[in-house]
């Protein structure tokens, strides 16, 4: 596996991907060791705590049906078989929701959570994409 490939992914990052490492590394002060864009059996992992075996994949937009989702499917299915555990995110969530990302990264990692405060409820439709204007408010109280 190439290493040259790792940095030019390493280099490419999007802004997204960018605030999530930030973040990601300030975890090491708890001992949580992160590696972005690290190879492992064929498959270049968006972020990697292998101590941990937990994988964070971040997607701009969702996958249809083709050689993309076929792709994620195989390698997710590796990396279960290896005993890890894929957590995958979108942009938006990210972006709309970083501190919800962050609590469910803690608690696959088995990090103690319990200070952890939302600064704002997670607000998902059933398609799990962001609602648009005017979605996602049936059920909270007034």
């Amino acid at each position: 596996m190439s290493t040259k490939r790792a940095r030019d992914l390493r280099a490419s990052m999007t802004p997204m991907e960018v605030r999530l490492w930030m973040r990601l590394k300030l975890m090491r002060a708890e001992g949580f060791h992160f590696r972005r864009q690290a190879p492992f059996r064929g498959y270049y992992l968006d972020f990697v705590c292998f101590s941990r075996r937990v994988v964070v994949e971040l997607d701009g937009v969702q996958h249809g049906e083709g050689p993309q989702e076929e792709h994620d499917a195989v390698r997710d299915a590796v990396l279960k078989r290896q005993g890890f555990q894929v957590l995958r995110f979108w942009n938006w969530q990210v972006r709309e929701n970083m501190d919800g990302v962050i609590h469910n990264i803690r608690l696959s990692l088995g990090a103690d959570v319990l200070e952890w405060r939302p600064t704002s409820p997670p607000v998902r439709t059933s398609s799990g994409h962001p609602p648009h204007k005017g979605e996602g408010e049936e059920g909270q109280a007034e």
